[in-house]
């Protein structure tokens, strides 16, 4: 990393960091029943990407930041919800789900996150990093030929987050980093179960492609910001903390 870069770091890691402030909330949708918008002071900050995109890196990066300024920071991601998460797992190994009941197994285990997790951290005033939202949820079921319609009346119950960052990664950068992490591909990030390719090399670089063009579309409707990730992890994250900085300094 340069010189240039590395001031940049050092500049946003100890410069002063503006305290949040209450801004008006809404959902998406009908949201949840008896919740005050008006009590949840913190903020909620999505990271988007596909597996190998460097989101955790990327988290992780901002969480020791953000900490380090002293502010209260939780995070929360897909699959981590303590009513199903074992239960999704299980069933996705045997590689038979049908595309609504992965779907709807997504949904519950986001649904009790933003209940359990998120609204309570958001009302304590903390800073939520989520390590996807909905928006991975809907592009996978989009991909799978599921209604749009439908899928926006399910996540209709999501709150708006405050800013939503997307790492935008070639399939063929993603395939590379996937082999390197695991020597391996996954089955359901690899699109096998839509019948694109026998080949899984050629399947994830088909289903990746949907993938980023779902993405693309998503981003037309909610205006999230994209990240060009054909950086170095550092150069990344100079740019997510300058962003993220803005996002606390709105009134």
């Amino acid at each position: 990393m340069d010189k240039r870069h590395r001031s940049s770091l050092r500049r946003s890691s100890n410069g002063p960091i503006v305290i949040p402030k209450r801004t008006a909330r809404r959902f998406y949708g009908h949201g949840l029943p008896n919740v005050d918008l008006k009590k949840l002071a913190g903020r909620l900050i999505v990271v988007e990407g596909a597996d190998g995109s460097g989101r955790s890196t990327q988290i992780a990066m901002l969480m020791r930041w953000l900490e380090g300024a002293g502010h209260a920071t939780v995070q929360v991601g897909l699959k981590r919800s303590t009513l199903v998460s074992e239960e999704l797992d299980q069933a996705k190994k045997g590689n038979i789900l049908s595309r609504s009941t992965l779907s709807l197994f997504y949904a519950t285990d986001f649904a009790d996150q933003l209940e359990n997790s998120i609204l309570p951290a958001l009302k304590a005033g903390f800073i939520v990093l989520a390590d996807r939202y909905i928006y991975t949820l809907m592009a996978r079921d989009l991909v799978r030929g599921m209604d749009s319609k439908w899928l926006e009346n399910l996540y209709g119950i999501a709150l708006v987050p405050d800013a939503v960052f997307y790492l935008k990664v070639s399939p063929e950068i993603l395939v590379q980093r996937n082999f390197a992490k695991d020597f391996g591909l996954d089955y359901w990030e690899s699109g096998m179960d839509l019948g694109l390719s026998r080949d899984m090399f050629d399947s994830f670089l088909k289903y990746q492609g949907l993938m980023a063009g779902q993405f693309e579309r998503l981003q037309s409707t909610y205006g999230f910001s994209i990240i060009d990730c054909d950086r170095s992890p550092d150069e990344i994250n100079v740019e997510l903390q300058q962003k993220t900085e803005q996002v606390l300094a709105k009134k």
